[in-house]
């Protein structure tokens, strides 16, 4: 996409509709079944969930293997969705939309160490 090109009447530059265009696909991914199929294969327990009280499903992190109930825990992809720049549609949607071999579930601390790192990776990469 070049730099000059709008969308939505003028009104959104290509990185404005690359952010809606990634924003909805991204939501699509809670309809996607790997996705659930990764968080079944994660659950442990019911227990009670400190900080709610209440019993909750808990799932183990594939990191630090630790048990967190459904709102501490992420499904990752283990192959990022874009590794270091983006390169297109196609493949964007292909990765993103992965089978389950390639998700884990992680508790958000893990997702977000992995997370910065593969940034941090990617900056190195981009600068070389």
């Amino acid at each position: 996409m070049s730099g000059k090109r709008t969308h939505n009447g003028n009104s959104w530059t290509d990185a404005r509709f690359r952010s809606f265009i990634v924003s909805i696909l991204r939501a699509g991914t809670r309809r996607w079944g790997p996705k659930y199929d990764a968080l079944k294969e994660a659950a442990t327990e019911k227990k009670i969930n400190k900080k709610t009280k209440r019993l909750a499903q808990h799932y183990k992190c594939n990191a630090c293997k630790k048990d967190f109930p459904r709102t501490g825990v992420e499904v990752d992809h283990i192959l990022p969705v874009v590794e270091g720049e983006f390169v297109d549609w196609n493949t964007y949607i292909e990765r993103l939309f992965c089978e389950g071999e390639n998700l884990q579930v992680l508790c958000v601390p893990c997702h977000k160490k992995k997370t910065l790192k593969e940034k941090h990776a990617s900056k190195r990469s981009a600068r070389t």
